[in-house]
């Protein structure tokens, strides 16, 4: 079932979706070459407890770290690790849940390390752009499914792919909550939005083919192919005119 969250819940979720706001602002200094992806969840797990928030991933289904940093052809769910050292021309993803009064955050970057390729920065860009041109139907009465037909139609329109097992969802109380969001499928279709609907809106887009594996650590997913990856996601609010997403960066 999905919930329309109360102004006393949603303001809970915009004090979480503030420090989610503000991590991206402080780490992005510290995505260098020679950092390994251990220090920097180390750094993001410090940034959010300053703020009095809980990193809720830390210990989610037995999850170690305190956000999840995928390098590369790492499409999701990364584990912090001194042996995974940043280099010149990657790209990484933080993707950062934050918990506090009782109520979660959740949203996604990939940056550059150092200077990258001009294919690696059309990845990122497109992706972030797909959730932007997406959020155009972000407004009662629409359907989810307008949403996750832009996501489709904006990235494949650029030559990318959308990995179908992975997917955006509701959230409030919990970290994942109903409905899941799809990143394809037929415009006019799923739930119709409605005001005080809170929701993680998460496209993952591919380089190359969309098949992903999952390493024997049960949580890494990496592309089949070895290609990169890219991911951009705001928590979102349905508003009485649209949508506020709650987890943006504030300089």
């Amino acid at each position: 079932m999905i919930s329309c969250k109360s102004p006393r819940e949603i303001a809970l979720m915009k004090e979480a979706g503030r420090i989610v706001g503000l991590l991206f602002v402080e780490i992005k200094q510290y995505i260098q070459p020679g950092i390994s992806t251990q220090e920097l969840d180390e750094k993001a797990e410090a940034i959010i407890r300053r703020e009095g928030g809980i990193p809720a991933s830390k210990g989610y289904y037995g999850f170690p770290g305190a956000i999840c940093i995928s390098v590369n052809d790492t499409l999701i769910h990364g584990i912090p690790s001194r042996k995974i050292i940043l280099h010149e021309g990657d790209i990484v993803t933080l993707d950062v849940v934050v918990k506090k009064g009782g109520y979660h955050a959740d949203a996604a970057r990939t940056y550059p390390v150092g200077i990258i390729s001009e294919r690696a920065r059309r990845l990122m860009d497109t992706t972030k752009d797909s959730w932007w041109y997406a959020s155009q139907f972000l407004k009662p009465g629409n359907k989810l499914g307008d949403v996750s037909h832009a996501i489709q139609e904006y990235n494949e329109n650029h030559g990318y792919s959308l990995p179908r097992e992975y997917t955006g969802h509701g959230i409030g109380r919990e970290m994942h909550e109903d409905p899941s969001i799809p990143n394809y499928g037929p415009a006019g279709s799923g739930p119709t939005l409605l005001e005080g609907m809170t929701l993680a809106i998460e496209p993952m887009v591919a380089e190359g083919r969309p098949n992903t594996r999952v390493l024997g650590d049960g949580w890494t997913v990496k592309m089949k192919d070895g290609k990169l990856s890219a991911h951009y996601e705001n928590t979102v609010v349905i508003t009485k005119d649209g949508f506020e997403a709650i987890t943006l960066e504030v300089e």
